[in-house]
């Protein structure tokens, strides 16, 4: 897990939306810690847990459980490949080995400067346009190996 710092009173200010001792809370309160925050922080969740009276065990295993939760930071562009069926028969595996040498990563890794976050995807629903990549949500189809890098660069 990495270590950061983030600004405690921020992470408290997120907590006052919530009821002391409530662990009612939990999942919205960690949607809202991610959603300020980037991802899950550890020294949020510790805070977390103290106010709504939560074994710390049981946040970490919520956060673990659902997929759109990241105990780690996340780039500012995320990068997910489809790798479902109709993709990897189209060359998906081909634009994941070509992000990983372009940014120096595996999927699910994000660069040391939090510029990118590359993920694979079982399947996003488009298979006429295969393979896809989405890029910060916005999706590309019949994407080219060599089409990326300026995909990536202009973020969309």
């Amino acid at each position: 897990m990495t270590e950061t710092c983030i600004d405690p009173n921020k992470a408290r200010k997120i907590l006052e939306r919530y009821p002391e001792g409530d662990a009612s809370g939990l999942i919205h309160a960690l949607q809202d810690i991610q959603a300020e925050f980037g991802y899950v922080a550890h020294e949020a969740v510790e805070l977390l847990c103290e106010h709504l009276n939560v074994p710390i065990s049981k946040a970490f295993s919520a956060a673990t459980f659902y997929k759109a939760f990241s105990l780690e930071p996340k780039g500012e562009v995320i990068i997910r490949v489809c790798t479902g069926t109709a993709c990897h028969i189209r060359g998906s595996r081909i634009l994941v080995d070509e992000l990983c040498a372009a940014l120096g990563i595996e999927p699910g890794g994000t660069t040391k400067d939090l510029k990118f976050t590359l993920e694979t995807v079982n399947c996003v629903g488009a298979c006429a346009m295969a393979p896809v990549v989405s890029i910060n949500g916005k999706y590309h189809g019949n994407v080219q190996p060599g089409s990326l890098t300026k995909l990536i660069q202009d973020g969309k």
